[in-house]
């Protein structure tokens, strides 16, 4: 498995930016699909944004147009840059590998390796 380390999180204000990065351990990291995910207390786990190996990318409607998901190959980090940040995006943030090939899925069951997560709170 993908060891994955999360960091960037933080407390910030509504319509402030952050942005989350995700250093991997695999130098294979370029053959994987990456995702973000989160988790806001007493809700389940849902997903944000992927990329798969060829910089295809997926949203989350709900987050359309405020945040973009990269990856830097050379680096073995993925980002997720936050922007327009509201207080309902508050949520633990992970990242995820998931599958080597395919399209930039939004289905939580085909990552395999997750990191440990980042907070994310928005106040208002």
């Amino acid at each position: 498995q993908v060891q994955l380390v999360e960091s960037g999180g933080g407390l910030v204000q509504a319509g402030g930016s952050l942005r989350l990065s995700c250093a991997a351990s695999e130098r294979a990291f370029n053959s994987y699909t990456m995702g973000w995910f989160r988790q806001a207390p007493g809700k389940e786990r849902e997903f944000v944004a992927a990329i798969n190996r060829i910089f295809n990318t997926n949203y989350a409607d709900s987050v359309k147009g405020r945040f973009t998901i990269s990856r830097d190959n050379a680096k073995n980090t993925l980002y997720l840059q936050m922007n327009n940040l509201k207080p309902e995006d508050t949520a633990v943030y992970y990242c995820a590998a998931g599958p080597v090939y395919g399209s930039p899925t939004s289905d939580p069951r085909l990552f395999e390796s997750w990191g440990q997560g980042t907070q994310v709170t928005v106040s208002s």
